[in-house]
């Protein structure tokens, strides 16, 4: 049996991961294809524009035969543990065959160069790194000046770090060679308009210039051509019900919590350096919102993007500690089933054979299938997403539905 495991955010479903998912289905003659998507927290740090399964639907009616929830501690997370995580939940199933990811480099070759000089560290490279540290330089700029010296025939390859979608794809290639992970990597390069375009282009934008126009009140029959249909219908299902829940609508929540802990300080949180700790404490008095914060605290050496990150860590309570314990333990203990189409049963059935870990469709029995360290984790994800379904209800007027009655996906 051939699988095709895919990593996504789907936020939302769009052309390009349509593009995506029949590119890769079509070069590895796959059975079936498993992606593994992020819950109702992105990686940039953000709320989900659509809930986790309402995003499940839109991949199942497009190509994906089962769809599981990354944990938010993983989705929420640096590009390192975001693959980390992502890459592990996938080759725990033993079942997957390859990994398909997209980036802008079309060289698989040059992006398996990185990740093996970022892997194994050689002595030459790690003494550049730390010359280029020591000299004031960001960890990515000294990374990329350090990789150049080390192997002048990447020097061409400069600008690969610069992409997002490279340097994520650098990071699966890393988790899979860590691992020692029998899963072949496939690479499907971007195409259409740039990962951070903020324009939507004629067919294949990206998912920041739809969220863009979205949250612009931009009519979506403008959208139309950008979402495959029965993504698109969904989309407009989610929308008629009220607006979309944006980073600010969790201002207030932040602000209480960063107030009510300021006295300790913040640097128990992942990602929180003492630099930015001691920041937020200096500017408590300045929020005005979540995004205005993330505004108000970034530098040349810390981005919007990471402030946004670890100010959602702070709020969803996910602790440096945690985070160890979690890759000390080989981090991921089950998977759990947002959906899958009904075509795809014997996915199933050849998965409770094949995976290392339990596979989770029905979470009333969840701690009967799980050891208690699981279920704690299983319990601190549920509580992440209720912070999602509060919000949305509070801006919606409609009431949050507990996931213990949420049903599968099942298309």
């Amino acid at each position: 049996m051939t699988v095709n495991g895919i990593i996504a955010e789907y936020n939302p479903f769009h052309n390009g991961h349509h593009y995506q998912l029949e590119n890769a289905q079509s070069r590895t003659g796959a059975d079936y294809t498993i992606v593994v998507m992020s819950g109702n927290f992105m990686q940039r740090g953000t709320p989900a524009l659509v809930d986790k399964f309402r995003r499940a639907e839109m991949a199942l009616r497009n190509g994906a035969d089962l769809v599981l929830e990354i944990p938010a501690f993983y989705s929420v997370a640096s590009a390192e543990y975001f693959a980390t995580g992502a890459t592990a939940l996938l080759d725990k199933l033993g079942i997957v065959t390859h990994l398909c990811f997209g980036a802008e480099c079309e060289r698989l070759n040059i992006l398996q160069r990185m990740a093996d000089i970022f892997v194994d560290e050689p002595l030459k490279y790690s003494e550049y790194l730390k010359e280029y540290v020591r000299q004031g330089n960001s960890f990515p700029v000294a990374r990329a000046m350090a990789l150049i010296r080390y192997a002048p025939e990447l020097s061409d390859c400069r600008d690969v770090l610069n992409s997002a979608n490279n340097i994520l794809a650098i990071e699966y290639l890393k988790a899979l060679k860590k691992r020692d992970s029998q899963m072949h990597p496939v690479l499907t390069v971007r195409q259409g308009t740039d990962y951070n375009d903020r324009m939507l282009g004629t067919h294949q934008s990206s998912a920041l210039a739809i969220r863009q126009a979205i949250y612009d009140h931009a009519d979506l029959s403008a959208l139309a051509t950008q979402i495959p249909d029965s993504a698109f219908k969904i989309l407009c299902d989610v929308l008629s019900k009220g607006e979309p829940i944006r980073l600010n609508d969790l201002s207030e929540v932040l602000h209480y919590k960063l107030l009510s802990e300021a006295d300790a300080g913040y640097t128990q949180y992942l990602d929180v350096s003492t630099e930015l700790s001691d920041r937020i404490k200096n500017h408590l008095c300045d929020f005005v919102n979540f995004s205005g914060f993330c505004d108000l605290l970034k530098t040349k050496d810390i981005t919007y993007t990471r402030v946004s990150r670890c100010l959602m860590h702070i709020l969803l309570d996910i602790r440096e500690d945690d985070m160890a314990i979690y890759l000390q333990s080989d981090c991921i203990k089950y998977a759990r089933v947002l959906g899958f189409r009904k075509e795809s049963e014997n996915l199933l059935t050849a998965l409770k054979n094949t995976s290392s870990i339990p596979l989770l469709t029905k979470l009333a029995d969840a701690q009967k299938s799980l050891n208690e360290f699981s279920y704690e984790m299983l319990k601190k994800e549920l509580l992440i997403s209720s912070y999602y379904g509060s919000a949305t209800a509070i801006k919606t007027g409609v009431p949050m539905v507990n996931e213990y009655r949420s049903p599968l996906v099942i298309v």
